[in-house]
Parts: C-alpha cells; sequence; structure tokens
C-alpha cells in the first residue's frame, strides 16, 4: 500500500476518520468526497482516505495535504478486502465511511472481522432499487442490501427519494438513515466557469445545450438524441461531454435519426463548467440519478434545467426554480415537449440563490454534526 506524504497537525484529540472509496475517477461520488477532505476542519478530523485503485484518478491533486491518501492497489473491491481489515484493525478509526453500494455492501460483509468500537457510515449514492438492476443477479442484490445495509451505524441518502427507497423497498430503519444533499463549491464551480474557451466548437448557434455523463444506459443519452429529432429544429445544437461503452452506438443513433450533425461527441472535459456556463440551458436525459451533482453545478453556472423526471432528487432540487422545466415522464417525447415548452419562454439566467441551501458552509455543516456525534442520529 502506497502513502502520500502529509502534513502532520499535532492534536491529540482529533477524530480519527477513515474514508474508504473504489477510485477517485470523474464520477459524482468521487468529487463529493474529494471536497469533504478540501474542507472539513484537520484540526477536529485526523482524515485518511483508502483508494481501492489510484490508477486514472481525476481528483487526486484535488485532495489537501493534511490528508493521508493510500492506494491499496486491487483491480477490484473484493481483492482490496484483506487490505481493508488489516487497515482498519491496524489505524483503530473513530469512523470509517464509505460509499458506492457494492463497497458499502463489501464492508457490511466483514464487519464480524473489525473493530466493534468503531463507528461505520454508508453514503448511497443511487436509487438503490433502479442500481441493483444494471447487476447480473438484482434479486441477489436485494438480498444483500435488505442483510448488509442494516448493519452500519448511519446511512447517508442525499435525497428524501433515495431514504423513501431504502424503506420501503428494502426495509431499512429510518432511525439509520440520514438525509444529507450533495454540496456544490460555488466560488470553485464560478472561477472554472470563468476560465478562458479555448475549443473549436462555436456556440453561435440560436439555442446551445449541453449535456453532461457517462455514456450508458442510465444517463438516458438515447431519450436526449431522439428527443431533439422529435424536436426538428435545425437551429438547435448539443454537446455531450463524456465518455463510456456506449459512444458508437450513440453516434449510430444520431446517425439513423438525422440529428448527427446537431449532435456534438466532445469526450470527458477536464473542466465541463465552461462548456455549461455558456449553454442556453442543460439538459438532464437520465432515467435514474441519486442526487445529480451535475445538476447543482450548471444552477451554479446560472445555467437553467431542462430534465426528466428522474426518480431521485431532481424534482427536490428543480420544484419551483423558474426557467427550469421537468418533463412529464421518461421518454423522447416527453422531453422533447419539455424542450418545446422552454424554447418558447425567455431565455434567462438562473440566479445563484438557488444553490445556496447546498453550499459547502450549509452542507458541512451537516456533515460536521453527524460526524462529531460519532455517526448517531440523535443530536446530529
Amino acid at each position: 500500500m502506497e502513502r502520500n506524504k502529509k502534513v502532520v497537525i499535532e492534536t491529540n484529540d482529533r477524530l480519527s476518520l477513515l474514508f474508504i472509496i473504489p477510485s477517485l475517477g470523474g464520477g459524482g461520488a468521487e468529487r463529493v468526497i474529494t471536497t469533504l477532505l478540501r474542507h472539513l476542519n484537520p484540526k477536529i478530523f485526523s482524515l485518511v482516505i483508502a483508494v481501492v485503485d489510484l490508477k486514472g484518478s481525476v481528483y487526486k491533486d484535488d485532495i489537501p495535504d493534511t490528508v493521508e491518501v493510500i492506494d491499496l492497489k486491487c483491480h477490484r473491491v473484493r481483492y482490496a478486502l484483506p487490505k481493508i481489515i488489516a487497515l482498519i484493525i491496524r489505524r483503530k478509526p473513530d469512523i470509517v465511511f464509505t460509499t458506492l453500494g457494492h463497497l458499502n455492501i463489501a464492508l457490511a460483509l466483514i464487519r464480524p472481522f473489525l473493530p466493534n468500537k468503531t463507528t461505520y457510515i454508508a453514503r448511497e449514492t443511487i436509487i438503490a432499487s433502479y442500481g441493483i438492476l444494471k447487476y447480473g443477479n438484482p434479486k441477489l442484490w436485494n438480498i444483500l442490501y435488505r442483510k448488509m445495509y442494516s448493519k452500519f451505524d448511519c446511512i447517508v441518502c442525499q435525497s428524501i427519494g433515495m431514504q423513501t427507497d431504502l424503506i420501503e423497498n428494502f426495509g431499512i430503519s429510518k432511525n439509520k438513515t440520514k438525509v444529507i444533499n450533495n454540496p456544490v463549491d460555488v466560488e470553485r464551480v464560478k472561477k472554472l466557469a470563468s476560465k478562458c474557451f479555448e475549443q473549436q466548437y462555436s456556440f453561435d448557434h440560436k439555442c446551445t445545450f449541453v449535456s453532461v455523463g457517462r455514456l450508458v444506459p442510465q444517463k438516458g443519452f438515447d431519450i436526449l438524441i431522439k428527443a431533439i429529432a422529435l424536436v426538428n429544429s435545425p437551429k438547435i445544437e448539443v454537446f455531450l461531454l463524456g465518455e463510456g461503452p456506449l459512444r458508437e452506438e450513440l453516434e449510430l443513433l444520431a446517425l439513423s435519426e438525422g440529428v448527427s450533425k446537431q449532435i456534438n461527441f466532445v469526450g470527458f472535459q477536464e473542466n465541463p463548467y465552461q462548456w455549461i456556463a455558456k449553454a442556453d440551458a442543460f439538459i438532464l436525459s437520465s432515467r435514474f440519478e441519486g442526487f445529480p451533482n451535475v445538476v447543482l453545478e450548471a444552477l451554479a453556472c446560472g445555467t437553467p434545467i431542462i430534465s426528466t423526471p428522474e426518480p431521485g432528487g431532481v424534482k427536490e432540487i428543480l420544484t419551483d426554480i423558474d426557467r427550469c422545466i421537468i418533463a412529464d415522464a421518461i421518454d423522447a417525447e416527453s422531453l422533447s415537449r419539455a424542450i418545446l415548452l422552454w424554447l418558447d419562454g425567455q431565455r434567462n439566467k438562473i440566479s445563484f440563490e438557488y444553490v445556496e441551501k447546498y453550499s459547502i458552509k450549509n452542507i458541512l455543516s451537516q456533515y460536521e454534526a453527524l460526524l462529531l456525534n460519532n455517526g448517531s442520529l440523535t443530536n446530529s
């Protein structure tokens, strides 16, 4: 296991906190964890993050020197379990904090081998009843969620919808769950959005949309492409930011739908905020989400949002925000109607006041209250 150099702060009564995460790739869970690590007070918390595999890390450089980074150097979570057991037994942290469902379940499985005095907190990242459908045996995963999640002292849910899903579909006690929305670093997003845009693409079309995400079924880019075809307006141009296994299939779909000249596949972008800020609107076409960070970041850019009614947090975020429109259903016809409705209105930017409740300060205070209470929900 490799460790990075860290700044040692001589404070004996700090709460020791071990984060465990599969990777530091470009996903939303990784972004939230690195945001927390940047802002949790190192004079109060002794911070360590163990990463199953640091290869392909996008966010490693965002982690401050006050945080110890441990690379477990394992290709899969299951291969890392012996190292995780040894690490927790050796360090005896006050709190172990894991995120992403498969890692959460793996940790719950090995909990009989771990110190009892340690508090174990899981952070769920998806509407689990939808998330398990991507696995080969959803019935098995349903059983694992039911049996294993109860072994955690606390489960952090990103949205009320996520909490409700765990309670109603997996029998998790509400007393073990805590809703804490994702944070958005508004000032950082604004700073990155304002950087000089050095791309060969033009935003001079009458209407430009941007969408961001991995090119996988969950993100519903096939729905978006078909919706643009149904809108049938050559004045619209769409930029899709992201990579994934469906790229060739989606490019062929755009060609067959007659919109290949309007759909631009621009790949993964280290700074998507420049694109989002320049767009007339951001489109979320997902079939399901947890609590979509990219929606918060689009709001932080002042960009209106057109979204499917995915069964995650989007309704909690966008309801009552003027110039943001939620489609009636998760299909191309409904999304096309939402786009047309948006086109008929005024193209104003969004007030930053709508993201204030998701600011680092507000969300961090909720996490600190939970952590300082050792994961107990009684007073957090």
